[in-house]
């Protein structure tokens, strides 16, 4: 015999993102010497804000974790709360329903199952502009709202889409001539866009987007990761 890793036998790839999250759930918050398979039903917020770093710099295999921002972010849409502070939730307890059992709000899906895509469409096609910090990520489409409304006209940012599993979009500002601005987002790309046309040469493309939030110009920010082209 030999102690193990937790293994979750599965008979199907669906299963796949289901399994991933009762691993992680019981490496992570297991007591050493428990019963076997009972693990904690409720766990502190702030030791899952640690096992969600953790996780996410393993699999992107990178060195730039998450940051105080992006644990508000993910605080607010798994206790599906925008009112609380950032201290509010630093004394919460999550619970495993929470984690990969409920439906987030409106949407057809789990907060592991969203968090596991942005993991994956990170790892397969963002790293080194994560890495870069050229991704804000972790952040709301209202907060962007917020940033971008008093920003130079096509000053843009970039998050992980809300509605999909694993898509990135680009939000940026437009001012009118009435001196008023407006936020508009790109439809999100996913891996599969992203492996026909990078990230990089995405940007470069569109010519409303002009500087980085908040005021880097995008070839400045963005030029390493261009691809170079032959004109046909």
């Amino acid at each position: 015999q030999v102690l193990s890793l937790p293994i979750v036998v599965i008979v199907h790839g669906n299963q796949d993102n289901n399994a991933k999250a009762t691993v992680l759930w019981d490496n992570a918050f297991s007591e050493i010497d428990r019963v076997p398979f009972v693990v904690a039903e409720r766990v502190p917020w702030e030791k899952m804000c640690d096992t969600l770093n953790l996780k996410f710099m393993a699999e992107v295999q990178t060195s730039q974790g998450l940051l105080k921002e992006h644990y508000f972010f993910l605080a607010q849409k798994i206790f599906n709360d925008h009112s609380a502070s950032l201290e509010d939730f630093q004394s919460r307890h999550v619970s495993w329903a929470q984690f990969n059992k409920e439906i987030l709000p409106g949407r057809g899906f789990t907060f592991w199952q969203w968090f596991d895509g942005v993991l994956d469409l990170t790892k397969r096609c963002l790293k080194s502009y994560w890495s870069d910090r050229l991704i804000m990520g972790f952040i709301s489409k209202q907060y962007v709202c917020k940033l971008l409304s008093t920003a130079p006209d096509g000053t843009f940012l970039l998050r992980f889409s809300d509605s999909e599993i694993g898509g990135v979009t680009i939000a940026y500002v437009i001012w009118g001539k009435d001196g008023s601005s407006q936020v508009e987002n790109i439809q999100p790309f996913s891996a599969k866009d992203l492996s026909i046309r990078s990230l990089g040469d995405r940007i470069r493309d569109l010519g409303q987007l002009r500087n980085l939030y908040p005021n880097t110009p995008k070839d400045q920010a963005f030029g390493s990761h261009y691809n170079s082209e032959q004109g046909g």
